[in-house]
């Protein structure tokens, strides 16, 4: 299994190096007023992925924020409420109880 995959690795290694290679020819990317850009294919779309990939974190990084705050926030709510007895612990009996048996089976796949 282990040897299957480093083939699949360089299966796509080697993919993306003939891609690199058969993409050489200049590309010429156009912005705004008149400037533009001139290099290989290859880099453009390495390029363009790199900012989709930025783009993409950038998006994502306000809900990331809100998490991180709110887990950190978690800690010092709970030691600032006083140690008074809540609804849940009053009745202990109430909360059912999980058994390995039920849950489902987990499968571990080679990938």
């Amino acid at each position: 299994m282990k040897y299957l995959l480093w083939l699949l690795k360089a299966a796509i290694f080697f993919t993306l190096f003939a891609f690199a290679l058969n993409n050489q020819h200049d590309a010429t990317v156009y912005f705004f007023f008149g400037t533009y850009w001139r290099a290989p294919l290859v880099l453009v779309v390495l390029a363009a992925f790199a900012g989709g990939l930025v783009v993409g974190a950038l998006g994502m990084l306000p809900g990331w924020w809100k998490h991180r705050t709110a887990a950190a926030q978690l800690p010092a709510a709970s030691e600032a409420q006083p140690s008074a007895p809540s609804v849940a612990t009053s009745t202990p009996a109430s909360a059912p109880s999980i058994s390995a048996t039920d849950l489902p089976a987990v499968r571990q796949h080679g990938l």
